[in-house]
């Protein structure tokens, strides 16, 4: 998501986590290959004192470098020497340091140096770092170790941080293809704790980060936990993804409900808000999403179903054009017409008189 991808690339400049706010509105993709290069210039054009403090730690024990870096160095500068060292030469020093300071190192190593190193370190240290990153709410560092542990690491760490850090640290996550395996590691009944801890501490945007990363049987046992919560817990989750315009992740997620699940949905007090379904219709109209909506459409109560069918009927004739040749393409007009049919006279003559509706039989 583009939030964790701006926070990311403010902490990589040292600003505050909204200081690059805007890059919110970019596709996360663009975002995240922005921060890869600004990190590389950053680490590949550090001066040659790091070189020459580098070389300088081969000529002593591990010991006394770690103490040299603990003393004269600090976490940043003491990080990024370590990115300039071999990952054999880093991991035994980092081994002879106190954990603060490495869990404090972390947030500045090179993350292009971050697998050599870890894959070198004793097992129990590395647990012992995830547990004070989580202490110390540092969850954008977690996130950028976490792909590059093994899974013995992560069963350990999963046992003795709490469900929020999993969700937080998940967020942040820069190997998202790693989050179905930790998903598995934890099992089903951590992954119902999650759920329930989304809905307690208000992270349903981490939890929907999560979602968006898995598939198959995964999702959508995420998508049914997440359902089956009590209703003022199911709506906070509407509401935040209203707000936070984040309807493109969570829509897949409604689709792969049971009637009687999306049925739970649909009866939202959230969602008979004629300003709720405006931003449903838009979002949609947006991302082509009527696959995924029209479904959860259909079962909403009539009221509701009624501000849809205005919405889109107030579409402009370009974003109408664009849902009528969507749903012919996907051959939706089952559930297409019966919202038709509650538009005025108005908005279903601009239907009726669409090319794309042409050969389609009138509600």
């Amino acid at each position: 998501m583009s939030r964790a991808e701006a926070e990311k690339a403010a902490r990589l400049v040292g600003l505050e986590a909204d200081g690059l706010g805007f890059l919110r509105r970019l596709p996360s993709a663009d975002v995240r290959r922005f921060r890869e290069q600004a990190s590389a210039a950053l680490n590949d054009g550090a001066p040659e004192m790091l070189d020459r403090i580098a070389a300088a730690t081969k000529l002593v024990p591990a010991g006394i470098a770690a103490a040299i870096s603990q003393k004269a160095l600090g976490p940043r500068l003491a990080a990024a020497v370590a990115g300039r060292l071999e990952a054999s030469r880093a991991a035994d020093i980092i081994a002879k340091l106190p954990v603060s300071f490495t869990a404090e190192s972390c947030a500045h190593l090179d993350p292009r140096k971050i697998a050599g190193i870890v894959d070198r370190l004793d097992e129990g240290l590395v647990v012992r770092i995830a547990v004070v990153l989580a202490e110390r709410r540092d969850h954008l560092t977690m996130g950028r170790f976490v792909g590059h542990m093994r899974d013995q690491v992560l069963g350990r760490i999963l046992e003795q941080v709490g469900d929020t850090d999993v969700l937080r640290a998940g967020f942040y996550v820069d190997q998202p293809e790693r989050l179905p395996r930790i998903l598995e590691l934890m099992g089903d009944e951590r992954l119902a704790s999650l759920v329930r801890a989304a809905a307690a501490a208000g992270l349903w945007e981490e939890a929907l980060a999560v979602a968006a990363a898995v598939g198959g049987e995964q999702r959508l046992r995420i998508a049914q936990l997440t359902a089956r919560l009590d209703g003022p817990e199911l709506a906070s989750l509407v509401r935040v993804t209203h707000e936070a315009g984040l309807w493109e992740t969570l829509l897949p997620l409604v689709a792969l409900l049971g009637e009687e699940d999306r049925l739970a949905v649909a009866r939202l007090e959230p969602l008979r808000e004629p300003q709720v379904l405006a931003g449903v219709v838009r979002a949609v109209v947006a991302t082509g999403l009527w696959g995924e909506f029209l479904p959860l459409a259909g079962v909403l109560p009539a009221d509701a179903r009624k501000v849809v069918a205005d919405a889109a009927a107030g579409l402009g004739d370009a974003e109408l054009d664009a849902l009528v040749r969507e749903v012919d393409k996907q051959d939706l007009w089952e559930l297409v017409l019966p919202l038709v049919e509650l538009m005025d006279e108005t908005g279903k003559q601009r239907i009726f008189d669409l090319p794309a509706f042409q050969d389609q039989p009138a509600p």
